[in-house]
């Protein structure tokens, strides 16, 4: 190496070292409560937790451990969090009375917040809608499903779909842990499992499926954080939440649809306002050969 690279060399090492110490100073210049926000934390896990009344036993290592992992996953899941209580706002209220129509524990909204973070979503194996129903399933709780109509997008109805779902599992299961673990992972297999296993409650059990595993627990993290966000240092301004939609007026269609843009038109709206308020009709046109009624929100 010649005395110039020698030289080029130190000087780079000079440069790199006083934009090190720059960045060190800056940082020194930042006030305590910039750092404050940017601190990441453990989570508390010594108080009670439960499922619909059911308690976790949080004396149990694994159940700690389990209930550990899925707080750090969501508390620090910051997009999908506050998405989803951003959401809640909008969805919650007209999913909670419904539930409590049904007689079913109002802890089952966290599931649809699990299930899809309260959006239409559709799933790799084909689950649709807020409370991610397989056709199959859907049709056995009498939403419609072909290729115009899909109600597993209706959420009053699908809310209602679940319900009963939850409600029959439970019964059969014994507890609102093991069918929340059912709605992921099927009844079938976790009678099964129960069986084979001799396992008396969710929280004995040993399942290949690590989502079914995860799932309950999932839930009461989504709860714990949605209702304490606060202690979790999400500050989301009241301003920021969604708002409900109440703004439509209701139509009766009792025949077939030619074009929903037509008919958007002639209500004085869109195409795309009219399936934003109407997510269960999945095509252009409405054949309606049965002749159903069929109500259909139009925005004002």
């Amino acid at each position: 190496m010649n005395i110039s690279s020698v030289t080029r060399t130190l000087l780079i090492i000079n440069v790199f070292f006083a934009m090190g110490f720059l960045g060190l100073c800056v940082s020194s210049f930042k006030n305590e409560d910039d750092k404050a926000d940017q601190r990441v934390r453990s989570v508390n896990l010594d108080k009670d937790f439960d499922f619909c009344g059911e308690k976790f036993p949080m004396n149990n290592w694994d159940v700690r451990q389990r209930l550990d992992a899925e707080l750090l996953r969501n508390v620090y899941f910051h997009s999908q969090t506050i998405l989803a209580i951003q959401r809640a706002n909008a969805i919650f209220p007209i999913i909670e009375p419904i539930i409590k129509e049904e007689g079913a524990p109002g802890d089952l909204k966290y599931l649809a917040v699990a299930e899809s973070a309260l959006s239409n979503a559709i799933s790799p194996a084909g689950a649709r809608g807020v409370w991610q129903f397989m056709k199959d399933a859907a049709g056995g709780y009498g939403l419609e499903v072909n290729s115009e109509v899909d109600e597993r997008y209706h959420l009053e109805k699908a809310t209602r779909a679940a319900c009963k779902y939850m409600k029959k599992e439970k019964e059969r299961l014994g507890s609102w842990t093991l069918a929340a673990a059912a709605y992921n992972g099927g009844p079938g297999r976790i009678i099964e499992e129960m069986e084979k296993q001799r396992a008396k409650s969710f929280f004995e059990l040993n399942l290949a499926a690590d989502e079914t595993m995860r799932y309950p627990f999932r839930i009461v993290a989504i709860k714990e954080v949605m209702e304490h966000p606060e202690a979790y240092e999400y500050a989301i301004e009241k301003e920021h939440l969604y708002p409900a939609i109440t703004d439509y007026k209701t139509v009766e269609v009792r025949g077939a649809v030619a074009n929903w843009g037509d008919f958007a038109r002639e209500q004085g709206t869109n195409y795309r306002m009219l399936k934003l308020y109407n997510p269960w009709l999945i095509d252009s046109k409405l054949t309606n050969k049965e002749g159903k009624t069929y109500k259909i929100r139009v925005p004002k």
